[in-house]
């Protein structure tokens, strides 16, 4: 499948749909596909950037684009015009925002397509949202927002202003920008702090991936910092169950906020932010041993430091998220990773 710009089936003139941006990519794939699950009429928006290989992207869309109830439309977000143009004709009344420019490490090579596709985009989603009169915006944070903090696990009541890379003050400048609109506004809005998520059809430029594929073609991976660096990995469909969780649970303000004493994880305004995690951090040692018992093929390592805009362990505390929705991760690295390789195996003979 090339250059998908189509739309697939008119839209039903009595539900609104839900709006999914960056529904080509790995969890706006996945997001969309337990929508449709469900029942839901899902539009669906990608411009389809060659961040990573575009077959992927384009073999997730195949998949959702042969469902009746999916329509897609092929914009980029950052342009103003079309952003508000398409939410207009479609008319949502919910929105999850999964867009973004990914990666740490490369946000500090390239960082202009980052303000663009993270901020000025962020932005017309925002605005669109606010003349679209949303019920609620779901919208995609990171566990990097939590930069230079070393108290695990991370939790969202702590403050989080020493990002160590652009791409994580770029989300930071998403929760900023997202509950100024909830403040100004009255629009609801839920910003999730994904970590380290991985299952089936992921991002080939995550570690899980690149190790697996390396593994299996016999050649070298990188294992930085002697693989004593712990990651707080988060199955995909925990994360796809918290996120139709938290968009069935609209932000509402929090009624005890004091301004004296702030609290990041909640406000005054209809806005709140939630860790999505396994809360359950894995070495990435251990990780590297369970992709070389599935692929049937011990790793060839290449040692390596640290690299800049790295942290040494992430860790979620999910209580917040728990409380809320009743969330609770499912499925242990171990059994993520069968599946993973499972789909790598298949997905790659295919």
């Amino acid at each position: 499948m090339s250059n998908a710009s189509s739309v697939q089936t008119p839209l039903p003139q009595t539900t609104p749909p839900v709006l999914v941006t960056g529904v080509a990519g790995f969890v706006g794939f996945h997001v969309a596909s337990r929508l449709l699950e469900r029942g839901e009429m899902v539009v669906g928006i990608d411009n389809l950037t060659p961040y990573y290989d575009p077959a992927l992207k384009e073999a997730r869309l195949a998949l959702l684009m042969a469902h009746p109830g999916f329509t897609f439309r092929r914009i980029d977000l950052s342009d103003a015009h079309a952003t508000a143009e398409v939410f207009a004709e479609v008319g949502p009344k919910r929105v999850v925002h999964l867009a973004a420019q990914p990666g740490v490490r490369q946000s500090m090579i390239e960082p202009q397509p980052y303000i663009a596709t993270n901020v000025v985009a962020f932005l017309n989603v925002l605005e669109a949202c606010r003349h679209g009169k949303i019920d609620h915006l779901v919208y995609a944070s990171s566990s990097s927002v939590y930069g230079a903090n070393r108290k695990v696990p991370f939790s969202e009541h702590d403050n989080v202003d020493h990002p160590v890379s652009l791409y994580a003050a770029t989300k930071k400048t998403n929760e900023l920008m997202a509950h100024s609109y909830a403040h100004l506004y009255g629009l609801p809005a839920t910003g999730l702090r994904f970590f380290t998520v991985y299952g089936p059809w992921g991002r080939p430029d995550m570690a899980v991936y690149i190790f697996t594929d390396a593994i299996a073609r016999g050649t070298p991976i990188t294992v930085a910092n002697s693989g004593r660096v712990w990651r707080d990995f988060t199955y995909i469909d925990d994360v796809v169950e918290g996120v139709m969780q938290v968009l069935d649970h609209p932000a509402t303000p929090n009624l005890t906020w004091d301004a004296l004493s702030p609290d990041p994880a909640t406000s005054s305004a209809p806005h709140r932010v939630y860790n999505i995690g396994n809360n359950r951090p894995e070495e990435l040692n251990h990780l590297i041993g369970l992709i070389e018992k599935e692929v049937g093929r011990a790793a060839l390592r290449k040692e390596v430091p640290l690299p800049p805009g790295d942290v040494l362990e992430t860790a979620a505390d999910i209580t917040d998220l728990a409380s809320a929705t009743g969330f609770s991760p499912a499925t242990s690295l171990d059994e993520g990773i069968r599946r993973f390789v499972a789909w790598y195996r298949g997905y790659h003979e295919a």
